[in-house]
């Protein structure tokens, strides 16, 4: 069995965390899922959604990681219950079958990179996505994406995913601070603000059977909650961190990161006098924002600058996502981390070319594991927790941790009841949009 691996900080787990968090569905999705769902309004339900459900059932997921110090799936059978192995192993198994297709769009952001640097996409943007969406260069790109993704994992927990998201999670701030701070001084851009940021309690009234789901959904994929991430990066804490301190730390990056990005995009869009799209696929976003960089001073500028974000987020979400398959192969074989992220890293290239070569592929994949993996597998996690092993999580829970038996008491009261529901209900929602769409790709929710 190999030995065990760690942080060398708090600060290297919290960042490691928000990296996996911050990905494309946070910077890129957010501010495209608002405004298809009301505007601010969205926003008001989304703040409430992150903090009353993400971050209870992340806190799920730290207790099983901390407790067991095992990959998901040996940690229940490390626990003394495992016929819960299947949890661990279906939340392995979708953080592997998410990086299949997560791959490709991250291939699609190196693509806009090169693109904002030549220009490439500023006379058609719904032109050139179709050109590269799919094929012979999408195909490249996402093996290059992968390439630069098993590099990370293969050099270690600390050596590898501690250093690179230090650098990038910071980067992603600057950078999106930055770009907010450019984005004030566009003419027009006032309107974009007033959209963003009063909300129309009116439109949540009237919508609110579209709105409240929606909002729970994007906050719950949001946090990396059910691909077992946390679960492996919780392992690899030590016992004097608090759970608490360090969940909520989390959430906060994570949502303020959220927030930027819809301060950089909404203004953007108003000041070039275009209507803010409605959430309609992959390409609607990719063509909505690269079409107004092509029209702005700089754009050439700001579009590289932008991607660059974006790139950085994907990196740190598609690290996070090897390192689940990887950890378990390591521990519970004890085969040279290296050669295993080699091996998992090529095979899941291979699941990742019927979806760059085909946008329908990659959509079918996104609704497997959006639709019916992750709900499943946090249900799953939030019964054994609530349920099964409530003893063993309220103990874990306060250890490192100045809360007493009140907060453990009604936090797991809270995930007992209320937070399936939430999961239940955005099942259910998820099964009907898949009814009525026909399984067509019609939402820009990527991973974070």
């Amino acid at each position: 069995m190999a030995e065990q691996e760690s942080w060398t900080s708090r600060i290297g787990f919290i960042f490691a965390a928000v990296g996996s968090a911050v990905g494309l569905g946070n910077i890129w999705s957010f501010p495209f899922q608002t405004a298809s769902n009301g505007g601010a309004a969205f926003i008001v339900v989304y703040l409430v959604a992150v903090f009353l459900i993400g971050f209870p059932a992340m806190l799920v997921e730290f207790v099983i990681g901390r407790r067991s110090e095992r990959n998901p799936v040996d940690a229940f059978a490390d626990l003394g219950y495992g016929g819960w192995t299947i949890a661990g192993a279906l939340g392995a198994f979708t953080s592997f079958a998410t990086l299949a297709f997560y791959s490709v769009v991250g291939g699609w952001v190196l693509i806009y990179i090169v693109g904002s640097a030549t220009g490439a996409y500023f006379g058609d943007a719904a032109a050139y996505f179709g050109s590269v969406a799919s094929g012979p260069t999408a195909l490249a790109a996402h093996a290059v994406f992968m390439a630069i993704t098993i590099g990370i994992v293969a050099l270690g927990v600390t050596g590898g995913i501690e250093r690179t998201t230090k650098v990038m999670v910071p980067s992603i701030f600057v950078l999106l601070i930055g770009l907010a701070i450019w984005v004030f001084t566009l003419p027009g851009a006032d309107a974009g603000y007033g959209y963003y940021l009063s909300p129309d309690f009116g439109e949540l009234a009237a919508n609110f059977a579209t709105i409240v789901p929606a909002a729970v959904g994007q906050a719950f994929f949001t946090l990396s909650l059910g691909f077992s991430v946390m679960i492996i990066y919780s392992s690899y804490l030590g016992r004097d961190d608090s759970l608490p301190a360090d969940g909520g730390a989390i959430v906060i990056i994570n949502t303020l990161v959220a927030i930027l990005a819809g301060l950089v995009v909404f203004p953007i869009l108003f000041a070039i006098g275009g209507e803010v799209p409605e959430a309609g696929g992959s390409g609607t976003a990719f063509t909505a924002l690269a079409g107004a960089f092509g029209q702005l001073p700089a754009g050439a500028i700001v579009g590289f600058v932008f991607f660059m974000v974006l790139l950085f987020a994907a990196l740190s979400s598609a690290i996070s996502l090897l390192e689940v398959p990887v950890s378990y192969v390591v521990q519970h074989y004890d085969y040279e981390r290296s050669a295993v992220t080699v091996t998992m890293g090529v095979v899941i290239f291979l699941l990742g070319i019927p979806p760059a070569m085909g946008t329908g592929i990659l959509g079918w994949y996104n609704d497997i594991v959006f639709q019916f993996l992750l709900p499943l597998v946090v249900l799953l996690l939030i019964v054994f927790v609530g349920w099964v092993a409530a003893d063993l999580s309220a103990d874990e829970l306060s250890q490192g941790s100045s809360v007493g038996s009140s907060f453990t008491g009604a936090w797991l009261w809270w995930v007992r009841l209320v937070v399936p529901i939430a999961i239940v209900l955005t099942f259910l929602l998820g099964i009907q949009s898949l009814l009525i769409k026909g399984g067509v790709l019609a939402s820009p929710v990527f991973l974070g």
